[in-house]
Protein backbone atom coordinates (compact mmCIF):
# COMPACT_ATOMS: atom_id res chain seq x y z
CA UNK A 1 0.00 0.00 0.00
CA UNK A 2 1.40 3.38 -0.98
CA UNK A 3 1.55 6.41 1.31
CA UNK A 4 -1.08 8.13 -0.85
CA UNK A 5 -3.44 5.17 -0.51
CA UNK A 6 -2.92 5.07 3.25
CA UNK A 7 -3.55 8.81 3.40
CA UNK A 8 -6.81 8.42 1.47
CA UNK A 9 -8.02 5.63 3.75
CA UNK A 10 -7.31 7.66 6.87
CA UNK A 11 -8.96 10.71 5.31
CA UNK A 12 -12.14 8.68 4.76
CA UNK A 13 -11.99 7.41 8.34
CA UNK A 14 -11.70 10.97 9.64
CA UNK A 15 -14.57 12.10 7.39
CA UNK A 16 -16.66 9.36 8.94
CA UNK A 17 -15.78 10.63 12.43
CA UNK A 18 -17.11 14.07 11.52
CA UNK A 19 -20.00 12.89 9.33
CA UNK A 20 -22.69 13.63 11.91
CA UNK A 21 -21.79 17.32 11.78
CA UNK A 22 -20.96 17.58 15.46
CA UNK A 23 -17.90 19.74 16.01
CA UNK A 24 -17.67 19.51 19.77
CA UNK A 25 -14.30 20.50 21.15
CA UNK A 26 -14.01 17.13 22.90
CA UNK A 27 -14.44 15.34 19.56
CA UNK A 28 -11.88 17.60 17.88
CA UNK A 29 -9.39 17.01 20.65
CA UNK A 30 -9.89 13.26 20.54
CA UNK A 31 -9.27 13.00 16.80
CA UNK A 32 -6.38 15.46 17.05
CA UNK A 33 -4.77 13.28 19.70
CA UNK A 34 -5.21 10.21 17.54
CA UNK A 35 -3.76 11.75 14.41
CA UNK A 36 -0.84 13.32 16.24
CA UNK A 37 0.03 10.07 17.95
CA UNK A 38 -0.13 8.27 14.63
CA UNK A 39 2.01 10.96 13.03
CA UNK A 40 4.84 10.17 15.40
CA UNK A 41 4.64 6.52 14.43
CA UNK A 42 4.07 7.02 10.74
CA UNK A 43 6.97 9.33 9.91
CA UNK A 44 6.11 9.69 6.24
CA UNK A 45 2.59 11.03 6.70
CA UNK A 46 1.72 14.41 8.16
CA UNK A 47 -1.43 13.30 9.90
CA UNK A 48 -2.08 16.48 11.90
CA UNK A 49 -2.16 18.31 8.56
CA UNK A 50 -4.49 15.67 7.12
CA UNK A 51 -6.77 16.13 10.08
CA UNK A 52 -6.96 19.87 9.40
CA UNK A 53 -7.65 19.31 5.70
CA UNK A 54 -10.54 16.99 6.52
CA UNK A 55 -11.88 19.28 9.22
CA UNK A 56 -11.80 22.26 6.84
CA UNK A 57 -13.32 20.14 4.03
CA UNK A 58 -10.39 20.61 1.68
CA UNK A 59 -10.64 16.90 0.86
CA UNK A 60 -13.93 15.43 -0.34
CA UNK A 61 -15.18 11.88 -0.70
CA UNK A 62 -14.67 11.83 -4.46
CA UNK A 63 -11.02 12.85 -4.23
CA UNK A 64 -10.26 10.32 -1.50
CA UNK A 65 -12.07 7.54 -3.37
CA UNK A 66 -10.18 8.34 -6.57
CA UNK A 67 -6.89 7.67 -4.76
CA UNK A 68 -7.91 4.06 -4.14
CA UNK A 69 -7.40 2.16 -7.40
CA UNK A 70 -8.14 -1.42 -6.38
CA UNK A 71 -11.45 -3.03 -5.48
CA UNK A 72 -9.91 -4.39 -2.27
CA UNK A 73 -8.85 -0.96 -1.06
CA UNK A 74 -12.24 0.54 -1.88
CA UNK A 75 -13.97 -2.21 0.08
CA UNK A 76 -11.58 -1.68 2.98
CA UNK A 77 -12.28 2.06 2.97
CA UNK A 78 -16.00 1.46 3.26
CA UNK A 79 -15.60 -1.06 6.09
CA UNK A 80 -13.35 1.35 8.02
CA UNK A 81 -15.90 4.14 7.64
CA UNK A 82 -18.71 1.90 8.89
CA UNK A 83 -16.60 0.98 11.91
CA UNK A 84 -15.93 4.62 12.77
CA UNK A 85 -19.58 5.65 12.39
CA UNK A 86 -20.71 2.80 14.64
CA UNK A 87 -17.84 2.95 17.14
CA UNK A 88 -19.71 4.90 19.80
CA UNK A 89 -23.33 4.10 18.92
CA UNK A 90 -25.57 2.99 16.09
CA UNK A 91 -25.15 5.48 13.27
CA UNK A 92 -27.72 8.19 12.73
CA UNK A 93 -29.43 9.35 9.52
CA UNK A 94 -26.65 11.79 8.62
CA UNK A 95 -23.98 9.10 9.01
CA UNK A 96 -26.09 6.66 7.01
CA UNK A 97 -26.28 9.17 4.15
CA UNK A 98 -22.53 9.70 4.36
CA UNK A 99 -21.96 5.96 3.99
CA UNK A 100 -24.35 5.79 1.04
CA UNK A 101 -22.50 8.64 -0.69
CA UNK A 102 -19.18 7.00 0.12
CA UNK A 103 -20.32 3.67 -1.30
CA UNK A 104 -21.37 5.40 -4.52
CA UNK A 105 -18.04 7.24 -4.79
CA UNK A 106 -16.19 3.97 -4.22
CA UNK A 107 -18.36 2.28 -6.90
CA UNK A 108 -19.47 -0.48 -4.55
CA UNK A 109 -22.45 -2.72 -5.18
CA UNK A 110 -25.25 -3.06 -2.64
CA UNK A 111 -24.04 -6.43 -1.21
CA UNK A 112 -20.57 -4.98 -0.67
CA UNK A 113 -22.08 -2.28 1.51
CA UNK A 114 -24.78 -4.31 3.22
CA UNK A 115 -22.58 -7.03 4.72
CA UNK A 116 -20.14 -4.86 6.73
CA UNK A 117 -23.01 -2.61 7.79
CA UNK A 118 -24.96 -5.61 9.08
CA UNK A 119 -21.95 -6.89 11.04
CA UNK A 120 -21.33 -3.47 12.60
CA UNK A 121 -25.01 -3.00 13.46
CA UNK A 122 -25.18 -6.42 15.08
CA UNK A 123 -22.12 -5.72 17.22
CA UNK A 124 -23.11 -2.26 18.37
CA UNK A 125 -26.69 -3.25 19.21
CA UNK A 126 -25.96 -6.54 20.99
CA UNK A 127 -27.81 -6.56 24.31
CA UNK A 128 -25.72 -6.63 27.43
CA UNK A 129 -25.82 -10.05 29.08
CA UNK A 130 -28.67 -10.59 31.50
CA UNK A 131 -27.06 -13.40 33.45
CA UNK A 132 -24.93 -12.66 36.49
CA UNK A 133 -21.19 -12.49 35.95
CA UNK A 134 -19.04 -15.55 36.35
CA UNK A 135 -17.87 -14.24 39.73
CA UNK A 136 -21.15 -15.30 41.26
CA UNK A 137 -24.78 -14.31 41.49
CA UNK A 138 -25.08 -10.58 41.95
CA UNK A 139 -27.85 -9.25 44.18
CA UNK A 140 -30.63 -7.12 42.77
CA UNK A 141 -29.78 -4.24 45.08
CA UNK A 142 -27.68 -1.19 44.14
CA UNK A 143 -24.36 -2.47 45.61
CA UNK A 144 -21.52 -2.18 46.26
CA UNK A 145 -20.78 -5.85 46.79
CA UNK A 146 -17.17 -6.88 47.20
CA UNK A 147 -16.23 -10.37 46.01
CA UNK A 148 -16.84 -12.43 49.12
CA UNK A 149 -14.23 -15.09 48.51
CA UNK A 150 -10.77 -15.31 47.08
CA UNK A 151 -12.19 -17.65 44.44
CA UNK A 152 -14.61 -14.98 43.21
CA UNK A 153 -11.83 -12.41 43.02
CA UNK A 154 -9.66 -14.86 41.10
CA UNK A 155 -12.51 -15.54 38.68
CA UNK A 156 -12.80 -11.81 37.95
CA UNK A 157 -9.06 -11.70 37.33
CA UNK A 158 -9.33 -14.62 34.90
CA UNK A 159 -12.23 -12.96 33.10
CA UNK A 160 -10.21 -9.75 32.65
CA UNK A 161 -7.15 -11.61 31.43
CA UNK A 162 -9.14 -13.75 28.98
CA UNK A 163 -10.85 -10.66 27.54
CA UNK A 164 -7.47 -8.95 27.18
CA UNK A 165 -5.97 -11.93 25.35
CA UNK A 166 -8.98 -12.15 23.03
CA UNK A 167 -8.86 -8.45 22.14
CA UNK A 168 -5.12 -8.68 21.56
CA UNK A 169 -5.78 -11.60 19.20
CA UNK A 170 -8.37 -9.61 17.25
CA UNK A 171 -5.65 -7.06 16.48
CA UNK A 172 -3.71 -9.73 14.60
CA UNK A 173 -6.47 -10.60 12.18
CA UNK A 174 -6.19 -9.16 8.67
CA UNK A 175 -9.94 -8.61 8.32
CA UNK A 176 -10.83 -5.00 9.04
CA UNK A 177 -14.16 -5.78 10.70
CA UNK A 178 -12.44 -7.85 13.38
CA UNK A 179 -11.60 -4.64 15.23
CA UNK A 180 -15.31 -3.84 15.49
CA UNK A 181 -15.60 -6.54 18.15
CA UNK A 182 -13.05 -4.99 20.51
CA UNK A 183 -15.16 -2.13 21.86
CA UNK A 184 -18.31 -4.27 22.47
CA UNK A 185 -16.17 -6.85 24.26
CA UNK A 186 -14.67 -4.15 26.48
CA UNK A 187 -18.12 -2.77 27.28
CA UNK A 188 -19.42 -6.21 28.14
CA UNK A 189 -16.43 -6.84 30.38
CA UNK A 190 -17.19 -3.67 32.34
CA UNK A 191 -20.85 -4.67 32.51
CA UNK A 192 -20.00 -8.07 33.99
CA UNK A 193 -17.65 -6.54 36.55
CA UNK A 194 -20.34 -4.08 37.64
CA UNK A 195 -22.87 -6.90 37.81
CA UNK A 196 -20.54 -8.92 40.01
CA UNK A 197 -20.48 -6.01 42.47
CA UNK A 198 -24.23 -5.52 42.52
CA UNK A 199 -24.70 -2.82 39.88
CA UNK A 200 -27.11 -3.05 36.94
CA UNK A 201 -25.48 -1.00 34.19
CA UNK A 202 -26.71 0.29 30.86
CA UNK A 203 -24.71 1.27 27.79
CA UNK A 204 -24.85 4.96 28.62
CA UNK A 205 -23.27 4.47 32.01
CA UNK A 206 -20.54 2.23 30.61
CA UNK A 207 -19.69 4.72 27.86
CA UNK A 208 -19.55 7.52 30.41
CA UNK A 209 -17.23 5.47 32.61
CA UNK A 210 -14.89 4.70 29.71
CA UNK A 211 -14.90 8.39 28.75
CA UNK A 212 -14.07 9.35 32.34
CA UNK A 213 -11.03 7.09 32.15
CA UNK A 214 -10.00 8.86 28.94
CA UNK A 215 -11.02 6.10 26.54
CA UNK A 216 -13.05 7.61 23.68
CA UNK A 217 -14.76 4.90 21.62
CA UNK A 218 -14.50 6.61 18.24
CA UNK A 219 -10.95 7.69 18.95
CA UNK A 220 -9.99 4.21 20.09
CA UNK A 221 -11.30 2.70 16.86
CA UNK A 222 -9.58 5.35 14.74
CA UNK A 223 -6.31 4.82 16.54
CA UNK A 224 -6.60 1.07 16.03
CA UNK A 225 -7.22 1.22 12.29
CA UNK A 226 -4.57 3.90 11.86
CA UNK A 227 -1.96 1.72 13.50
CA UNK A 228 -2.92 -1.22 11.31
CA UNK A 229 -2.81 0.75 8.10
CA UNK A 230 0.43 2.56 8.80
CA UNK A 231 2.05 -0.47 10.38
CA UNK A 232 1.48 -2.44 7.24
CA UNK A 233 -0.99 -5.06 8.46
CA UNK A 234 -3.09 -4.28 5.40
CA UNK A 235 -0.05 -4.09 3.14
CA UNK A 236 -1.72 -6.61 0.89
CA UNK A 237 -5.20 -5.81 2.24
CA UNK A 238 -6.04 -9.48 2.74
CA UNK A 239 -2.66 -10.24 4.27
CA UNK A 240 -1.76 -13.63 5.63
CA UNK A 241 -1.76 -14.38 9.34
CA UNK A 242 2.04 -14.65 9.41
CA UNK A 243 2.32 -11.06 8.26
CA UNK A 244 -0.16 -9.95 10.87
CA UNK A 245 1.76 -11.72 13.61
CA UNK A 246 4.98 -10.13 12.48
CA UNK A 247 3.64 -6.58 12.23
CA UNK A 248 0.82 -6.33 14.76
CA UNK A 249 2.81 -5.97 17.97
CA UNK A 250 1.85 -2.35 18.61
CA UNK A 251 -1.86 -2.99 18.16
CA UNK A 252 -1.77 -6.12 20.29
CA UNK A 253 -0.07 -4.27 23.12
CA UNK A 254 -2.61 -1.44 22.86
CA UNK A 255 -5.75 -3.59 22.93
CA UNK A 256 -4.39 -6.03 25.51
CA UNK A 257 -3.31 -3.18 27.79
CA UNK A 258 -6.44 -1.05 27.47
CA UNK A 259 -8.75 -4.03 28.04
CA UNK A 260 -6.73 -5.19 31.05
CA UNK A 261 -6.62 -1.68 32.51
CA UNK A 262 -10.35 -1.11 31.96
CA UNK A 263 -11.13 -4.33 33.78
CA UNK A 264 -8.83 -3.71 36.71
CA UNK A 265 -9.94 -0.12 37.23
CA UNK A 266 -13.59 -1.14 36.91
CA UNK A 267 -13.09 -3.65 39.74
CA UNK A 268 -11.68 -0.89 41.96
CA UNK A 269 -14.43 1.52 40.95
CA UNK A 270 -17.39 -0.74 41.63
CA UNK A 271 -15.89 -2.45 44.67
CA UNK A 272 -15.39 1.00 46.18
CA UNK A 273 -18.96 2.09 45.62
CA UNK A 274 -18.30 4.25 42.52
CA UNK A 275 -16.65 7.00 44.57
CA UNK A 276 -13.57 7.57 42.38
CA UNK A 277 -13.41 11.01 40.77
CA UNK A 278 -12.77 11.51 37.05
CA UNK A 279 -9.16 12.43 37.74
CA UNK A 280 -8.70 9.39 39.95
CA UNK A 281 -10.13 7.18 37.20
CA UNK A 282 -7.81 8.67 34.58
CA UNK A 283 -4.77 8.35 36.83
CA UNK A 284 -5.60 4.77 37.76
CA UNK A 285 -6.25 3.82 34.15
CA UNK A 286 -3.00 5.38 32.96
CA UNK A 287 -0.97 3.60 35.62
CA UNK A 288 -2.67 0.29 34.92
CA UNK A 289 -2.06 0.58 31.17
CA UNK A 290 1.65 0.85 31.86
CA UNK A 291 1.53 -2.18 34.14
CA UNK A 292 -0.43 -4.14 31.51
CA UNK A 293 2.11 -3.31 28.79
CA UNK A 294 4.70 -5.04 30.92
CA UNK A 295 2.49 -8.13 31.20
CA UNK A 296 1.56 -8.43 27.54
CA UNK A 297 4.76 -10.15 26.44
CA UNK A 298 4.14 -12.96 28.92
CA UNK A 299 0.85 -13.80 27.22
CA UNK A 300 1.96 -13.31 23.60
CA UNK A 301 1.92 -17.07 22.84
CA UNK A 302 -1.69 -17.35 24.04
CA UNK A 303 -2.64 -14.26 22.00
CA UNK A 304 -1.12 -15.70 18.83
CA UNK A 305 -2.75 -19.07 19.40
CA UNK A 306 -6.12 -17.41 19.92
CA UNK A 307 -5.68 -15.43 16.70
CA UNK A 308 -5.09 -18.63 14.74
CA UNK A 309 -8.34 -20.15 15.95
CA UNK A 310 -10.76 -17.22 15.59
CA UNK A 311 -13.31 -17.62 12.80
CA UNK A 312 -13.98 -14.06 11.67
CA UNK A 313 -17.31 -15.10 10.16
CA UNK A 314 -18.46 -15.85 13.70
CA UNK A 315 -17.38 -12.60 15.36
CA UNK A 316 -20.96 -11.58 16.16
CA UNK A 317 -21.67 -14.97 17.73
CA UNK A 318 -18.41 -14.70 19.68
CA UNK A 319 -19.38 -11.34 21.15
CA UNK A 320 -22.92 -12.50 21.87
CA UNK A 321 -21.68 -15.50 23.84
CA UNK A 322 -18.95 -13.63 25.73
Amino acid sequence: MTAEETRALLAIALMAAYADGRKAEAEREEVRRVTESLGVQAGELNLPALHQEVLLKRIDIAAAAAALPSAELRQLAFELAVGVCDADRLRNEVETKFLADLGAALKLEAPQMAEPAAVADALVTLPLPEAAAAAGTAPAGPGPVVASTAAEGAELDRMILNASILNGALELLPQSMASMAIVPLQMRLVYRIGKAHGYELDRGHIKDLLAAMGVGLTGQYLEDIGRKLIGGLFGKVAGRMAGGLARGATGVAFSFATTYALGKVAVRYYAGGRTMSTQMLKDAFGAMVQEARGLQGRYQPQIEQQARTIDVNRIVQMVRSS
